[in-house]
Order: structure tokens, then C-alpha cells, then sequence
């Protein structure tokens, strides 16, 4: 099971089109802190019909959007 498993789903559930994600936001959706790992875990999201966006290190935000 992903470690991101509750993110991907919280992403799912949301079913909109595109939206931001602070990484606080993400650490309380997901119960642990964003971190290196997640580059490598963010293409598990195309399972669930989505897509990470941008990672933004300045604003700390992940983008999120809908594939179609």
C-alpha cells in the first residue's frame, strides 16, 4: 500500500477539474510530511484518474489536475 494512498484518494474524492494542495494541507490529508519521496510516488495518482502538476518549493504547493 502507497504511503500516499489517503492523498490519492482525498485527490479522487475532490473531482474537480484542477486545484491546489499546500504541503501542510497534504501532510493533513496523507498523515505524514511531503518529502523527496513523493517524485517517485506522484505517478501511482494516474490510478485514481489524476495527475500531479506543479511543485512549487517557493509557494509550497502541489497542483493537481484531472486527466481525461
Amino acid at each position: 500500500m502507497s504511503k500516499y494512498k489517503a492523498l490519492w484518494e482525498y485527490v479522487q474524492k475532490s473531482g474537480k477539474g484542477s486545484f491546489h494542495l499546500t504541503f501542510e494541507e497534504i501532510q493533513e490529508i496523507a498523515g505524514i510530511p511531503i518529502d523527496h519521496s513523493f517524485l517517485k510516488y506522484k505517478k501511482e495518482l494516474m490510478d485514481y484518474g489524476y495527475q500531479v502538476g506543479k511543485i512549487s518549493m517557493k509557494e509550497q504547493t502541489v497542483c493537481f489536475h484531472k486527466v481525461d
